[in-house]
Order: C-alpha cells, then sequence, then structure tokens
C-alpha cells in the first residue's frame, strides 16, 4: 500500500500522533487537543506506545507503561513528539522524512501478574519484565519476535536486566491502531 491510501486509511489515533508529529518537527510546537476525536480520547486514561517507521524500518518509539497524562489524546501526543524527537536510538525526525512515515498507536490495558512464562503469547500479550528498580516492556505481535523466550529477552535486555536473572513478569493486551 502506498504512503497516500496509507495515510487516507489511518483512525484517529494514528491521524492525532501524525498531526502532532508534523507540528513538532516542522515548528517545534505541540498541538492542542483537537475537537472531533472519539470520545474515549478524551474522557480515557490508558498507557500509550507511538511507533514510527520509515519505509519499513523503526525510526521510533517511546511509550508510558501506564497512563501519565489526563486523557488518552494527550498521552498520544506527548508520546508522539518523544517518539519523534527524544528515542535515544535514533536522531530525531526530519521535515524531509514526513512523507515516508508510517505511524502506529498501541493503547495498553491493564497490567496482569503472571506467575510463568507459559501464560504468554506473544501474538496476543506483551510482556512487563521487572527486577527492583529495572523494568523492560515489550509490545506484543512485533516482527521478527516469534517466541515467548525471544520476548522475555529483549524485554530484559531493554531493562539492564541479564538474561539469566530472575524477573517478575507481567503481561497486557493492546489495542494497536494503524
Amino acid at each position: 500500500m502506498n504512503q497516500e491510501n496509507q495515510k487516507n486509511q489511518e483512525d484517529a489515533y494514528v491521524q492525532l500522533a501524525r498531526r502532532t508529529i508534523e507540528e513538532h518537527v516542522r515548528t517545534g510546537r505541540a498541538i492542542e487537543v483537537p475537537s472531533g476525536l472519539p470520545e474515549e480520547m478524551y474522557g480515557s486514561r490508558a498507557g500509550v506506545f507511538v511507533s514510527i517507521k520509515e519505509e519499513g524500518r523503526l525510526r521510533g518509539c517511546i511509550g508510558t507503561i501506564q497512563a501519565v497524562q489526563t486523557s488518552i489524546a494527550e498521552e498520544i501526543i506527548h508520546n508522539a513528539i518523544s517518539a519523534s524527537s527524544q528515542d535515544p536510538r535514533f536522531s530525531p525526525i526530519t521535515e524531509n522524512e514526513l512523507d515516508r512515515l508510517s505511524i502506529s498507536v498501541d493503547v495498553l490495558g491493564d497490567m496482569e501478574s503472571i506467575s510463568s512464562p507459559q501464560q504468554l503469547d506473544v501474538k496476543r500479550y506483551g510482556v512487563v519484565v521487572t527486577k527492583g528498580y529495572k523494568r523492560g516492556l515489550l509490545l506484543p505481535n512485533l516482527e521478527g519476535v516469534d517466541t515467548i523466550a525471544e520476548q522475555i529477552a529483549i524485554a530484559k535486555q531493554k531493562a539492564g536486566i541479564g538474561i539469566m536473572e530472575e524477573a517478575d513478569l507481567q503481561r497486557f493486551e493492546v489495542v494497536r491502531h494503524y
């Protein structure tokens, strides 16, 4: 699907993230929460991840495990700016990249403590690993992550937890918006 068709099919969550990124890259400013969004974006709170890809390659991904802002819309705006300009793995997105970006928004469900990796499913559940103050998260259904062991290993690596170290596990589901 070409970029123009993709943009035309984006839902309100992704449209808000795209508008935020474009405004921030062009002007350095954050947008105000617009009117006309679905009601749950104003009235609900949740952790949100904004993922940005350029021509299929990850270009930025930042999010919150739990709600920090007062609404999902504000969470999207805040995390879209961070994903486009503050992901330490990438340089900030530039204006000449804007037309090549594909964006997804994951709205996280409640965290559920689990006692065993067998309670995970890489397609359905994301995972949070915690050891002391170290905490790492990996979203579900990611390209190239095919096993529970890989999912846990990547989350541990993100947290700075050794692969063989014990860690507490939580799982969550997401609603992914494209």
